[in-house]
């Protein structure tokens, strides 16, 4: 896989709820674009979301790409709030990406910065992504 986590460290973390019942569907959110249509902005997790959306409907792929999708749907109300990259293709595979397979989109989702534990400063995504550590700093990109 392409990352390069020097991309990704200065993003925001971010608390992503269901836009429709307000339910907390993740707490390590990240704003992100669609990689086969960058004028799509969504948030994305590396995370698994655990006990709040369950897969909807069957696998599908769009034109853009050939990854292999399937929606998500937020447990508490039902509404689709997003799709999980269940196998991703050869090119999204090798473009600069994330590592996050499990996207929310925009219009379905609200978000928050997250702050660290005084409550003053923004929570990043640092470099030991993979480890799932979080750096503070004062300004988010």
């Amino acid at each position: 896989m392409s990352t390069s986590n020097a991309n990704f460290k200065n993003k925001c973390v971010t608390q992503v709820n269901c836009i429709f019942c307000d339910s907390l569907l993740c707490t390590r959110g990240m704003k992100a674009v669609l990689l086969a249509d960058t004028e799509v902005e969504l948030f994305s997790t590396d995370i698994p979301p655990n006990r709040t959306v369950d897969f909807v409907a069957s696998c599908y792929s769009t034109e853009s790409c050939k990854c292999k999708l399937r929606d998500i749907a937020c447990l508490k109300c039902g509404n689709v709030v997003g799709y999980h990259v269940v196998a991703p293709c050869k090119p999204c595979l090798l473009s600069c990406n994330n590592g996050h397979f499990w996207m929310f989109n925009s219009d379905a989702v609200s978000t928050l910065n997250r702050l660290d534990s005084t409550g003053q400063y923004k929570l990043t995504f640092d470099k030991t992504e993979m480890l799932c550590n979080c750096i503070v700093h004062e300004m988010c990109t």
